[in-house]
């Protein structure tokens, strides 16, 4: 087999579980995981800054990352304010996300990865490196691919530190009761 059709061969599989995965929180009772939530904040800002600092020289590169980000913020408090709590006899304390919200940020995101990588196939799939660059930047070159990715980490650190916030606030509210 060709290499460059095993790093596809890869990818694809581990990408589709992940995706899968994401797609699957977004429905339905979920219990709060503190340690998981604190988890994935800390993975997403770790994330944003590990793309954020090669895009730094770059104004424009940078005010899509930002403008991405503060977008995501306000529609990760969007969807806070949608979310309902509930404390389920089983579960314990566990919230309800608005699936739309979640999944309006998951499409856009993956919608533009799977458009750049469309776009900079014939690049990848040459390997010689004689196709020349004739469809734009590369996958992290793009102004508003990284505005897409802003959105999505945004959204995510937001929407988990709300949830975070708004559990201790209801912990707190119980007498006598410690979750």
């Amino acid at each position: 087999m060709a290499p460059h059709f095993t790093m596809p061969l890869i990818l694809i599989p581990i990408v589709a579980l992940l995706l899968w995965r994401r797609v699957r929180t977004q429905f339905g009772l979920q219990p709060i995981r503190r340690k998981k939530m604190v988890a994935r904040i800390v993975i997403f800002a770790l994330l944003a800054v590990l793309i954020a600092a090669p895009v730094m020289r770059n104004t424009q590169l940078l005010g899509g990352l930002v403008g991405g980000m503060v977008l995501g913020a306000a529609l990760g408090l969007l969807g806070l304010h949608l979310s309902r709590f509930v404390l389920d006899p089983v579960k314990g304390d566990c919230y309800v996300p608005n699936p739309y919200v979640g999944a309006l940020v998951t499409l856009l995101f993956v919608g533009r990865l799977l458009w750049r990588f469309a776009m900079v196939a014939p690049q990848m799939q040459d390997p010689t490196g004689a196709t020349p660059p004739i469809h734009g930047p590369a996958i992290g070159q793009s102004p508003l691919t990284l505005a897409m990715f802003g959105l999505f980490v945004g959204y995510y650190i937001c929407y988990f530190a709300g949830l975070l916030i708004h559990h201790q606030r209801i912990v707190r509210s119980r007498p006598g009761l410690e979750s």
